[in-house]
């Protein structure tokens, strides 16, 4: 791979993590409507753009073949349930002054998916893994002490992602099509929701400005836009290069809640993401201890 390609891929996947990051802010600018309805907002207007991006690059075919298979068609509803727990999450607890909860929630996930790695999977449990695993409970536990109650929206956002994740792996299709598939499949209750929510003295129909429609009806495009920039840095960089870019959206997220947002970080709250952020580095650098020795031995 030549350094321009993975420059250009660095690029892609900075502007994919930058936009996610943005996400916050623009979910923000929305907060006096009902995230669930948001949400609805999402995925109708999420099918539209994603179906005109299948037609135009001829994978509609391709997608309808692999639905005929009931396995698989389970499967992206699963994953379709997990995604729409997370994104209704993310959103309520943005709209509802809990930003630095998401940041801990995408923080953890990665931990999460290690869990699920060993519990499911049997994958082999060294001892660095197991620090973490410790890291992580300790936090949860100092993070529960401070907010006064288990830090439950960053654990289902964790959670869910995770699983999301998981389920992502047993599905043979691009991101591309799968998510086309996935947002499909919410297609018909986030209607309903619409509907329902149509008559409803503060549903956006009844109260958005010009500016708010026009960031409703855009919602979509947004979810689009990150997703096939990270598809096109994926193609182009190294995942363990790619891989710790990650934390660029939680870490945007956690320094937005606290100095743009005005959420409470108090001692104990910086001393339970520490924990976290140990952890993290103690997965970060064993993935890429592990991944250089599997190169010296090729």
């Amino acid at each position: 791979m030549s350094n321009s390609t993975e420059r250009s891929g660095v690029a892609y996947g900075l502007g994919a993590y930058i936009t996610w990051g943005l996400l916050t802010i623009y979910w923000k600018f929305l907060k006096q409507f009902n995230a669930v309805e948001l949400i609805g907002w999402r995925i109708v207007t999420s099918s539209i753009i994603l179906l005109c991006v299948i037609i135009y690059t001829k994978k509609l075919r391709n997608l309808l073949t692999a639905l005929r298979d009931r396995k698989l068609r389970a499967r992206v509803i699963f994953a379709s349930i997990m995604l729409a727990i997370n994104w209704t999450t993310y959103v309520w607890a943005v709209v509802h002054e809990n930003v630095i909860e998401t940041a801990l929630g995408y923080f953890i996930s990665p931990l999460f998916t290690m869990i699920i790695g060993f519990a499911v999977l049997r994958e082999t449990m060294k001892a660095a893994h197991r620090a973490v695993i410790v890291f992580a409970v300790v936090a949860i536990v100092i993070l529960t002490y401070s907010y006064g109650r288990p830090p439950y929206l960053a654990l289902i956002i964790a959670s869910s992602w995770s699983i999301y994740g998981y389920l992502k792996k047993q599905v043979p299709l691009s991101s591309l099509e799968s998510l086309t598939a996935e947002v499909f499949a919410l297609l018909i209750p986030a209607v309903a929701i619409l509907f329902w929510c149509f008559n409803r003295a503060d549903s956006v129909p009844n109260n958005a400005t010009t500016i708010q429609w026009i960031f409703v009806l855009l919602t979509g495009l947004m979810t689009a836009i990150p997703l096939l920039l990270f598809g096109a840095a994926s193609r182009r960089v190294r995942l363990s290069l790619l891989g710790p870019l990650q934390y660029f959206v939680p870490t945007f997220n956690f320094f937005l809640g606290w100095l743009a947002y005005n959420e409470k970080l108090d001692i104990s709250r910086v001393i339970g993401f520490a924990f976290v952020w140990f952890g993290l580095v103690i997965l970060i650098t064993d993935s890429l201890r592990t991944s250089a020795k599997k190169i010296k031995n090729a």
